[in-house]
């Protein structure tokens, strides 16, 4: 857009992560509040967020996978013969890509079994992004999990394998 021309949204240059108060509210009131909130890093925005790119279909996604799939967190591996390539999605929604990296982030800086596990994989040799990535997969299908059954986040449960990471 050329500058000084006026813009057709008024909301179009306000940060991604400010909601109005009417949007917490509403969170608050979605009966899943309880239990996308109860995990770590994720409150009323990036709940919100997370739970809106999501949907609360809860048939849309058959398994955790295909959520996985969809968010970008799931690698990609292809094979062919011997050499085995195994890289990032680039075909994701990227909204919910960029609410799971924050996410992510937040819950390695803040909660110690995430925190662990994140310094697993950065110890197995992933950069940042990738054991971000990794972490934000492990919550994701534990989120599918807990939506799924009505429960909220246990993170006993969602980090019971705390075995050294695979070479």
């Amino acid at each position: 857009m050329a500058s000084g021309s006026p813009r057709a949204d008024p909301e179009a240059g306000r940060p991604a992560q400010v909601a109005p108060p009417a949007t917490s509210e509403a969170f608050r009131r979605h009966p899943d509040h309880k239990i996308v909130t109860s995990f770590p890093g994720l409150a009323d925005v990036t709940g919100a967020r997370v739970l809106a790119e999501i949907g609360d279909d809860r048939t849309r996604f058959a398994d955790a996978r295909a959520l996985k799939a969809y968010a970008g967190s799931a690698p990609v591996t292809r094979a062919s013969g011997r050499s085995v390539s195994i890289t990032h999605r680039k075909v994701k929604n990227d909204c919910l890509a960029a609410a799971g990296y924050l996410w992510s982030f937040v819950a390695a800086t803040h909660a110690e079994p995430a925190k662990q596990h994140y310094q697993r994989r950065r110890d197995h040799g992933d950069r940042h992004p990738a054991a971000l990535r990794n972490l934000f997969n492990r919550l994701l299908g534990c989120l599918h999990h807990c939506l799924a059954t009505n429960q909220v986040y246990d993170p006993a449960k969602a980090f019971s394998q705390l075995t050294p990471a695979r070479p």
